[in-house]
């Protein structure tokens, strides 16, 4: 177990008695179990006394969910119709110039209210830095932000008290808690990620900072409204391409197309979901952990935490499954300023679980928004079969708002991956053949 205050983590360590030696332990009691049933175990196996069993410090951490990061922590608290949401930034490297107005910056990205193709749920997402910042600068102590909820409107979800929604987590959440917050679906609402995009604003300061990163995403796909394949210039999306519509896709023309869809299901009262496209460019090399830390499995375990998720693609992800090896491979050359590149990036620039410097592409699915005003046939708590029509606020489509989300995640991947590989493979000189790069190198074209 661990208890977390303002981001810093106190673990209990485990009673002497459960604990002998680390490896023995973990193989004959099982890590994980509660101790008492630990302790039941191993006297079952040994069926020696407890005075005769030899004892050393061993801990148990039990993850609960609600943190994401190992260098660069953060910890998200609040419900939908709570008093407030927010989360805890821990690691976060001092002397970084940091205020709340560009936090805001980023959470009036994602805030609800902002265009008719969006919920209607009127919140202005202010937040308030209560912690780890003064003077203009963050003081290497964590950072607590909080946002007040000031429209909630619990009475929409008394038929949602008794009947579940289908294909949302209200069902789930009971299957393994037995209790949950009804109103506005608590924790597994996405007013939930407004800790995320908070602290994401900060890790985009600090890649841009240290390493010239910048994430950006977009939307590719709405329904059956697709960008044409190639037609975005990675080399050259700006924030103000995205920015430049509701919809949040850069091709104008296609946005047109994306917000009629929205608007074709919305005034029925159903919904739709989509495609975000993300890419991370001028990327440190050297990102990533093999193997079971590989960049991509970072990147797809953060991003499929957001609400609605069902998709994770990176670089030619499962159209490369149509091409042979020749296809496939990404060629490497010389480029002018003696900088090792690749010649195309269908590896969506990692390559063996680790960054090669060329520009991160990512696609991620988001299902369509499962509350509805459709009558849909469901069950009750107490077993029963009935029909439901919901109530409440909801977004028509997830996918507008869900851009911020989605940058938020790479950006607090590709910062707890850059503390690491400073922590692990910077600390002694490195081998300026392998290792060195002549300049920042333009991104190749995808």
């Amino acid at each position: 177990m661990s208890l977390v205050a303002f981001g810093q983590a106190r673990s209990f360590c485990s009673p002497s008695w459960l604990s002998r030696d680390r490896e023995q332990c973990a193989v004959e009691c099982g890590i994980g179990l509660r101790p008492r049933m630990a302790e039941l175990k191993r006297l079952m196996i040994l069926r020696r006394p407890h005075s005769q069993i030899r004892t050393a410090k061993f801990e148990v951490q039990a993850g609960v969910g609600n943190t994401f990061g190992n260098l660069f922590r953060v910890t998200t608290f609040g419900e939908s119709h709570g008093g407030g949401v927010g989360c805890i930034i821990d690691g976060c490297p001092p002397r970084l110039p940091l205020t709340e107005a560009e936090m805001q910056i980023e959470l009036d990205r994602r805030k609800p209210g902002q265009s008719r193709i969006t919920t209607p749920r009127k919140e202005s997402d202010t937040c308030s830095i209560v912690s780890g910042v003064a003077d203009g600068l963050t003081l290497g102590t964590p950072i607590a932000v909080l946002v007040p909820n000031t429209d909630q409107r619990g009475g929409d979800y008394r038929e949602m008290a008794v009947a579940y929604r289908p294909s949302h987590a209200d069902a789930t959440y009971d299957f393994k808690y037995g209790v949950r917050a009804v109103q506005g679906g608590g924790r597994s609402s996405a007013r939930e990620t407004i800790g995320r995009v908070a602290a994401g604003a900060v890790a985009k300061k600090v890649i841009k900072l240290i390493a010239g990163t910048e994430v950006l995403a977009y939307v590719s796909r709405v329904h059956g409204v697709e960008l044409p394949e190639g037609s975005i210039d990675h080399n050259k999306l700006t924030m103000e391409q995205i920015e430049s519509n509701i919809v949040r896709c850069p091709d104008p023309v296609v946005a047109e197309r994306m917000i009629e869809a929205i608007d074709a299901v919305r005034v029925k009262g159903d919904s739709v979901g989509g495609v975000v496209t993300c890419i991370a460019r001028n990327v440190p090399r050297g990102l990533g952990s093999p193997v079971f830390d590989k960049l991509e499995a970072e990147l797809a375990k953060a991003l499929m935490s957001l609400p609605a998720t069902k998709g994770f693609e990176v670089g030619s992800g499962f159209d490369g499954t149509l091409m042979t090896g020749s296809q496939h491979n990404d060629e490497f050359y010389m480029d002018e300023s003696g900088n090792i590149r690749t010649r195309t990036n269908r590896s969506g620039g990692i390559q063996g679980g680790i960054s090669n410097g060329e520009t991160i592409v990512m696609n991620v699915a988001f299902k369509p928004t499962s509350t509805i005003t459709t009558i849909q046939k469901t069950v009750t708590r107490e077993r029963q079969e009935t029909e439901l029509r919901a109530r409440g606020r909801h977004d028509p489509c997830v996918v507008p708002r869900a851009v911020p989300m989605v940058e938020a995640m790479v950006a607090l991947v590709l910062v707890d991956q850059l503390l690491q590989q400073y922590a692990q493979c910077q600390l002694l000189p490195i081998d300026p053949v392998v290792q060195g790069s002549s300049t920042t190198a333009e991104p190749t074209p995808v």
